[in-house]
């Protein structure tokens, strides 16, 4: 037979495991190895996929430069960034990017539609032009940038040749094809204008305004400085003579009081009654004449009051000795 174990020996021997096993969840655990910068690039890139995908163009210009701290000549992030911020129109930002990147001919387009949107159509149109000249094959881009720039300056029988290039190698039912009809209708309106609506709408004018327009001098050119100047200095002699009212803080009035409609209180509230401009006018002595004529106050109530006693106050003395029952 086996020997039996006594309760003492499994009593140690449940304690050493105990304390065995309290050792194990003191040890401290083992610091994580930081990241390299080859995975850091992939969970950046990856999470930068899905902001884009998602619409979260704001958090994908910072995952941008998160990327480009850490590797700051990569070029899909620079040029993921450049496509960010003229997306969300941050045009001066994008130009500086550019500029930053330095001369890359790569983004001469990117340039010139930044140019365009920040409304400096010189530079944009020579870029244009150069763009033009470089390049043998055609960019749709860029002929749709040279229509906007011809329409923008009225030159709108370029912009409707141009729109009607587009229209010719365009997709239809695409959204490409919508946006040329409608620039293409716009550029057609305001040509027809020129060269005959505005004959049509003088024509339907009644003949007194017609000589009156052809005899009389064109107008005067209005100098805007000026006209800024006499309507700053007009607002200022206007606030002046009638100064703005200051609006008090609901939370400074007391309940009760209605702005403008409750009267002040006394600015003299806080003075003693002596001490106040109105204290002792209004009051009249009594007595003929404004005086008392020396008499005192006993005489003066004698005489006042009346002889006859109210019958309110009075009993008959046969109630007072009447008994009870």
């Amino acid at each position: 037979m086996a020997p039996k174990v006594s309760n003492q020996h499994a009593k140690g021997s449940s304690s050493t495991t105990s304390k065995a096993k309290g050792k194990d969840y003191t040890r401290k655990a083992t610091p994580k190895q930081p990241l390299g910068i080859p995975e850091r690039l992939k969970r950046l890139f990856t999470s930068l996929c899905a902001q884009i995908d998602g619409g979260h163009y704001s958090n994908a210009i910072k995952t941008c430069d998160k990327i480009l701290r850490l590797e700051p000549k990569d070029p899909d992030a620079k040029q993921t960034k450049l496509f960010l911020l003229l997306q969300t129109e941050q045009y001066d930002a994008a130009l500086s990017l550019i500029d930053h990147d330095g001369e890359n001919p790569s983004h001469a387009f990117e340039t010139a539609y930044s140019l365009y949107r920040l409304q400096r159509e010189a530079k944009a149109k020579d870029i244009v032009q150069s763009i033009k000249d470089d390049e043998d094959v055609d960019n749709r881009g860029v002929v749709h940038l040279e229509a906007q720039l011809s329409y923008r300056e009225g030159s709108y029988d370029t912009a409707l040749q141009l729109y009607n290039e587009l229209l010719d190698t365009a997709e239809p039912g695409s959204e490409e094809h919508s946006d040329i009809l409608i620039n293409l209708q716009a550029s057609q309106q305001h040509l027809d204008f020129i060269n005959t609506g505005f004959l049509h709408s003088l024509d339907s004018l009644p003949t007194a305004v017609t000589s009156t327009i052809e005899t009389n001098p064109p107008p005067t050119q209005v100098n805007t400085q000026v006209t800024a100047a006499l309507a700053s200095l007009t607002r200022d002699t206007a606030e002046r003579v009638h100064p703005a009212e200051k609006k008090v803080r609901k939370s400074r009035v007391p309940a009760g009081v209605i702005p403008g409609v409750t009267p002040p209180p006394d600015p003299e509230r806080w003075l003693k009654k002596i001490e106040r401009s109105m204290f002792g006018q209004g009051k009249r002595r009594k007595g003929p004449g404004g005086g008392g004529g020396g008499a005192t106050q006993g005489s003066a109530s004698v005489e006042s009051a009346p002889a006859v006693s109210s019958p309110s106050h009075t009993k008959p003395s046969a109630i007072k000795g009447k008994k009870r029952k």
